[in-house]
């Protein structure tokens, strides 16, 4: 058997999660601490929350708050929201992390590979030269080299520091674009 150590882990581990009963992109919103739940964004319409199985470090997803599968129920006003915030998460990973590149998609559907097949999101990935080496190749293991905590906190400094970010007494950032033209309201 393989085996990478991470202790960082332990804290998702031992988290307060979800009891199974609900989907965690329509719970994970409803608490109260958004550094406890990994949601580094928040507007209107939509949040960005951390993987917590990241295939890099920075590995975040874009998630609309209205729970559907399908890309096509999202409202003109859904998708304008949601645009806008994976427009601001390139902007926040690029300046924390500095990455070459990203990959940006949906899996839609379990075939897609989509393990949250009934609330689409969309994954934004960086990705640096080199960033593939011979541990996948070799041994079937990824190392991400940074805790998901840390890049976080790295993450959320860039979001907060954006032009039209609001931070709550919480530490919560939040953006709130027009609806109609999608620039900061």
């Amino acid at each position: 058997m393989d085996q990478l150590f991470a202790p960082w882990r332990i804290q998702w581990v031992e988290r307060d999660g979800d009891d199974g009963s609900g989907c965690p992109f329509c719970t994970l919103p409803e608490r109260d601490d958004d550094a406890d739940a990994r949601i580094v964004a928040r507007s209107a319409h939509a949040f960005v929350l951390f993987n917590n199985y990241p295939y890099n470090p920075g590995h975040v997803m874009v998630i609309p708050y209205r729970h559907t599968g399908e890309y096509g129920a999202l409202s003109d006003a859904e998708l304008l929201d949601h645009a806008r915030l994976k427009a601001r998460t390139f902007d926040a990973l690029e300046a924390a992390l500095g990455p070459d590149a990203f990959n940006a998609g949906l899996n839609l559907g379990g075939p897609a590979g989509g393990s949250i097949e009934d609330h689409l999101h969309t994954h934004v990935v960086p990705r640096w030269n080199g960033d593939t080496n011979f541990m996948p190749v070799v041994s079937e293991t990824k190392v991400i080299v940074e805790a998901v905590a840390e890049t976080y906190e790295r993450v959320h400094e860039t979001f907060a520091a954006q032009p039209g970010a609001t931070v709550t007494d919480t530490g919560a950032v939040r953006f709130a674009f027009d609806a109609d033209t999608g620039n900061d309201g």
